[in-house]
């Protein structure tokens, strides 16, 4: 038996099938023959072993409460040494049903109502939203557009908000969305070094890990024992391999204390088994996926190239931040002589585009718009035909 889902350029009717991204456009206030190209899941079709792992476990018809043994977590371990060099240990697991989830429970473990939680703005926005709804404050050390064309950060406002605003809790989102920077040791060990100097503890998003195409994903608790005794890493096979609907996530946390105060909060959140189908889908993929990974990466990459050719070639006004990891393009519309509330409209009622706006990812997001590249070329030259169409008039 081989790998059968490795038409990338196939497209999938995705309508009628519960899908967030296809089937509430008008309830979300869209067109409803808008094309979508906004929530971070793909147009791919999954891997054809976790296809068949998933059938092969709902014909056994029983679906009762369900957990894994060692044998998961040592394929979980076995992939994150081969992509990541890091050498998990089981004691550190703690699966939940997203990472989202995971976010908010570290919130609730190791701050305080009142107390601000610092992130890096323009950043995925339920970061800020887990903050807000649990009754702390969103502080932000806004990252910055350079001259290289990349974001950077400010390390000195960094340590300033720390001090400034008492933090205790860092949400680090690397690689980075939607910015899609993929950070280096080097500013890694420089964030790190500040929080072990202050006691913050890093809630670091890896979410996007496997999406590398520039540079190398360093997993921030790999580089220094003192950052492994501050660290939750959060990941998940749901970005690699297009499972969001499966909800399952491993985190891992390696000091124990920090680790007692987060299974406490998701107790108390009344987590206990999750699905049965999300474990057998995370077994199937990190044991037999590598294949349809491979090449669904090549050809991801090889659609951001297409969009930054066809940006730089057709869209005046409009840049390309360069791309260094995720599946998530950041363009900047700013030099295109529209306003934010202008060029929203155009986008959506005129290019009949649902990408999602730069605005929600922070205030520093204003003017830009977040592109998915991973779906059938096809429909990614559409997108970008309907876009020169509307802002070209």
């Amino acid at each position: 038996m081989s790998e059968r889902n490795l038409d990338f350029d196939k497209i999938t009717d995705r309508k009628n099938t519960r899908s967030l991204k296809y089937d509430f456009a008008k309830r979300r206030g869209m067109p409803e023959d808008v094309l979508p190209l906004w929530v971070a899941d793909m147009d791919f079709e999954t891997s054809s072993y976790i296809q068949d792992a998933i059938i092969e476990r709902v014909n056994h018809g029983i679906f009762g409460y369900s957990e894994v043994q060692t044998p998961y977590f040592e394929i979980v371990k076995d992939w994150m040494i081969r992509h990541h060099d890091f050498n998990v240990q089981e004691k550190w697991l703690i699966k939940t049903p997203g990472v989202v989830f995971a976010l908010a429970m570290a919130v609730k473990a190791y701050t305080n109502p009142g107390d601000g939680v610092l992130l890096q703005l323009p950043v995925y926005y339920p970061f800020s939203e887990v903050i807000e709804d649990n009754g702390r404050k969103v502080v932000s050390n806004n990252l910055y557009l350079g001259e290289d064309n990349r974001y950077h950060i400010d390390f000195d406002d960094f340590e300033k908000k720390i001090i400034e605003e008492k933090i205790k809790l860092f949400f680090l989102c690397s690689p980075h969305n939607p910015i899609a920077r993929v950070w280096t040791k080097e500013e890694l060990i420089r964030l790190g070094d500040i929080c072990v100097k202050h006691q913050v503890i890093v809630v670091s998003d890896e979410i996007h890990n496997d999406f590398v195409f520039r540079g190398k994903h360093i997993v921030f608790a790999s580089l220094k024992k003192e950052y492994e005794d501050i660290s939750i890493i959060c990941t998940s096979p749901s970005k690699t391999f297009n499972l969001a609907s499966m909800l399952i996530s491993n985190i891992f946390i390696p000091n124990h204390k920090l680790k007692n105060k987060f299974r406490k909060e998701v107790d108390a959140a009344g987590i206990s088994q999750l699905s049965v189908l999300g474990l057998v889908a995370c077994e199937a993929a990190y044991s037999k996926g590598e294949e349809w990974y491979q090449a669904m990466l090549s050809y991801v990459a090889d659609n951001v190239e297409f969009i930054k050719k066809y940006v730089e070639q057709n869209l005046h006004g409009v840049h390309m931040i360069n791309h260094e990891g995720t599946y998530l393009v950041w363009l900047d519309f700013r030099e295109t002589g529209y306003s934010v509330d202008e060029l929203e409209k155009l986008i959506i009622n005129k290019a009949k585009l649902w990408l999602d706006s730069g605005k929600i990812f922070g205030e520093c997001g204003r003017g830009f718009q977040r592109i998915n590249a991973a779906c059938p070329r096809s429909i990614l030259l559409e997108a970008l035909e309907r876009l020169q169409k509307a802002i070209h008039v």
